[in-house]
């Protein structure tokens, strides 16, 4: 599966995004110097500027003329809505994260069985064959298993969904990163079970498999822990 490449400048801000988080700064503070950050990061002023300025547009930083660089009061980022990227425990953020997904994720898969139209289910098939061959290969399929679950999430048709989809999006994502991908067969039998129940229209089914396949998750995810 293709990944593009980040450009310079955006390593640097994921470098800088990184020190926010390691150091830790707190909404308010200021940060280092540019000339400061050029000789922590390695990269010229140029780009460390363009840096800042990719972190301040997702409201990460705030650029104050003449004051500095401080860190934004705003929490919510345009592509991490919820702040999740401000969390520094990420053992804690991804046990609560998927505590929420087992509150949300098994009545939205029973919703998307009922609500799903032919076309979507199409789409959500489509993803999920994209996901098995990329296991088969052992390649990384944590994106396709985000866009898996946030497309059942949009088979619901419930508009209040639209806002909860970044907490199942980044649930998955955090899950991904936390835990090796080595359960391929179990994930794509579970994956494999949750779709052809939504395709069939079997809510009940759809619901207890999601409950199944993210309990097993969580119980595999602390017993990673335990080995720490």
């Amino acid at each position: 599966m293709g990944t593009q490449m980040k450009t310079l400048a955006e390593q640097v801000a994921d470098g800088i995004m990184n020190l926010i988080q390691e150091t830790p700064y707190k909404a308010g503070d200021k940060l280092p110097t540019e000339k400061e950050l050029c000789e922590s990061t390695g990269a010229g002023r140029n780009t460390v500027r363009e840096a800042l300025k990719i972190l301040a547009s997702r409201n990460v930083l705030e650029i104050r003329q003449g004051a500095g660089t401080f860190v934004s009061e705003k929490q919510g980022i345009p592509d991490d809505p919820l702040g999740f990227s401000m969390v520094n425990d990420h053992v804690k953020l991804t046990r609560d994260l998927l505590q929420v997904r087992i509150m949300l994720e098994p009545q939205i898969a029973a919703l998307a069985a009922q609500c799903a139209k032919e076309h979507e289910i199409k789409e959500l098939e489509e993803i999920l064959e994209e996901m098995e061959a990329a296991m088969k290969k052992r390649e990384d399929y944590s994106e396709l298993d985000t866009k898996f679950h946030t497309k059942i999430a949009q088979c619901t048709h419930n508009i209040v969904m639209e806002n909860l989809l970044p907490v199942i999006g980044k649930g998955v994502a955090v899950f991904a990163k936390e835990v090796a991908q080595t359960e391929y067969d179990r994930t794509w039998i579970s994956h494999r079970k949750i779709f052809c129940y939504i395709r069939d229209h079997k809510p009940f089914e759809a619901e207890m498999e999601m409950q199944y396949h993210l309990l097993y998750n969580t119980s595999r995810y602390e017993e990673e822990q335990s080995r720490l």
